[in-house]
């Protein structure tokens, strides 16, 4: 760090220091994913930041957090377009046969593993459910078709 850059240097110390701290808590050295899981929760936590500095009136910090999560995100995947995010949504109930909002978890559980550190969470679960509701809705208008015919046709 012989560049004179501070902020970059304390913000990898401080993700570091994350990282030796879960590692001291299982004993044992962190996989890539683990790692990777730490910078994001890293990142998660500087955004939350963001928006409370944001909310008051803090400028200056809110800045500083948001250059350190451009350091952070140096390290991390390239994040899922939209386009991307929802063709995997659509591959996940594909996959998992999900037809209804009582199928998330199955559809979540699948995703994960393949957008971990590629896609927030929060927007990952909001793409998820309306598609989800999109499936459940054309379903309850397809029965209720279904219904319409059947009582017509009595």
């Amino acid at each position: 760090m012989r560049s004179g850059d501070a902020l970059r240097r304390d913000t990898l110390r401080m993700a570091t220091n994350a990282a030796y701290t879960v590692e001291k808590r299982q004993g044992r050295a962190l996989t890539d994913d683990e790692l990777l899981a730490v910078l994001v929760r890293e990142v998660k936590t500087r955004r939350e930041s963001v928006e409370a500095f944001r909310g008051g009136g803090r400028e200056d910090l809110a800045t500083k957090e948001e250059a350190e999560i451009a350091i952070l995100s140096e390290f991390l995947p390239e994040p899922l377009s939209e386009a991307e995010l929802q063709a995997l949504v659509d591959e996940a109930m594909a996959a998992t046969g999900a037809s209804s909002a009582r199928d998330m978890g199955k559809v979540m559980g699948w995703l994960a593993p393949r957008t971990r550190g590629r896609a927030d969470g929060k927007r990952l679960s909001e793409v998820a459910a309306q598609a989800l509701a999109r499936v459940d809705i054309g379903s309850h208008d397809a029965a209720a078709g279904q219904a319409i015919k059947r009582t017509a046709g009595h």
